[in-house]
């Protein structure tokens, strides 16, 4: 009918009409823009890079995440989980630094207190700890020591008197393993010997089973979530001796903290200003980073995802059949508490260099 019609037209009319129906067209249409886009992460997938074992607390907190955040992120990627063991997760936190595209399909899980490697000035350390891009972090992580039961270390006098200090097992530097027994030299006067290089949890279990090791600093959730120590202390294997927290937790109630240990001996203000700064890394947790130039509306669409899912019936679900409890903070609380941690005044990292350096 249309090729009829342009038979009794011009040439010149019948270009006219054209024109004035593509315009037509065109206004009865959305915009380019909006009609070709969708979510950036439709049919993509995330990867977790946690730099523990598997089995790992830290891996274990990432794979409920994974199980759950992707139906937050408007496009619902796919997630997967790449275990990157070794240094305590520095390997994992360089890497995401470093060599993950930054493009917001990379996450890190990895432990909150590498940024004391920076500070001292580890020459392994290839990240600017305040440049991450914080995504979230699922729990609070306070620590506590255990000594197994059947050694001479009964009390923590035990231990400041001992001629031969008690074997303490840790990952790498940067960790609860090396730098609680460490600031309990500093704070307590308390004797240990560190073995270090294992790769993660599993292997430090088995080491102190076997009688390698004599104890171990460990955050406190994980503690009391998790096998072997719910088995441990069932067999009284292992005693805790002291804890970290500004409060006693429940879990433990008859278990000092160190603040009360450090009002009973005494320790100088100076040295608990160091404790303190040591110790803000149990307010970091169980941080998820990103590298540092991930676009800004990426960075946000995670934060918010994240959020969300600590807030998800099902994740809150599996996170109580685990035995773990969620107490998130958001990326905005992570960041603020990361460039506090990297601001310590200059006497502060001092100290910190002369008890964490290697």
């Amino acid at each position: 009918m249309l090729l009829t019609f342009a038979s009794r037209l011009s040439a010149h009319a019948f270009s006219v009409l054209l024109t004035l129906l593509a315009l037509f067209l065109s206004s009865a249409l959305p915009p380019k823009s909006v009609r070709a886009q969708a979510p950036f992460y439709q049919g993509k997938t995330v990867t977790i890079v946690v730099g523990f074992l598997a089995g790992d607390g830290y891996d274990i907190w990432a794979r409920i995440l994974a199980a759950h955040i992707g139906k937050h992120i408007p496009g619902n990627p796919n997630m997967i989980i790449q275990n990157m063991p070794g240094a305590g997760a520095l390997i994992a936190a360089n890497y995401v630094y470093n060599v993950a595209k930054p493009d917001g399909l990379i996450l890190g899980a990895t432990g909150p207190s590498l940024y004391l490697d920076q500070l001292v000035g580890k020459k392994e350390v290839q990240f600017d700890w305040a440049k991450f891009n914080w995504i979230g972090s699922t729990e609070k992580t306070p620590w506590l020591l255990y000594m197994r039961t059947d050694t001479p270390y009964k009390t923590l006098d035990d231990i400041r008197k001992a001629s031969d200090p008690p074997k303490c097992s840790a990952t790498g530097t940067g960790t609860s393993g090396h730098f609680i027994p460490k600031l309990l030299e500093e704070a307590l006067g308390l004797k240990f010997r560190l073995v270090m290089e294992y790769q993660g949890g599993g292997e430090q279990d088995l080491a102190l089973e076997r009688g390698e090791v004599q104890c171990r600093a460990l955050s406190i959730p994980t503690f009391y979530a998790r096998e072997p120590f719910g088995t441990w202390r069932k067999s009284n294997l292992v005693r805790v001796l002291l804890q970290t927290g500004r409060k006693r937790d429940p879990r433990a109630a008859d278990v000092p903290t160190i603040y009360e240990l450090m009002n009973e001996h005494k320790t100088p203000e100076s040295t608990r200003r160091l404790v303190t700064a040591i110790l803000v890394s149990g307010d970091l947790g169980r941080p998820f980073i990103a590298p540092p130039a991930v676009p800004a509306d990426r960075v946000k669409i995670l934060r918010q995802a994240f959020m969300k899912t600590m807030n998800d019936p099902v994740f809150l679900d599996e996170v109580k059949k685990k035995k773990l409890q969620a107490d998130p903070s958001s990326g905005e609380e992570l960041e603020a508490i990361a460039k506090e941690a990297m601001g310590q005044p200059r006497e502060i990292v001092e100290r910190m260099k002369k008890i964490l350096g290697e």
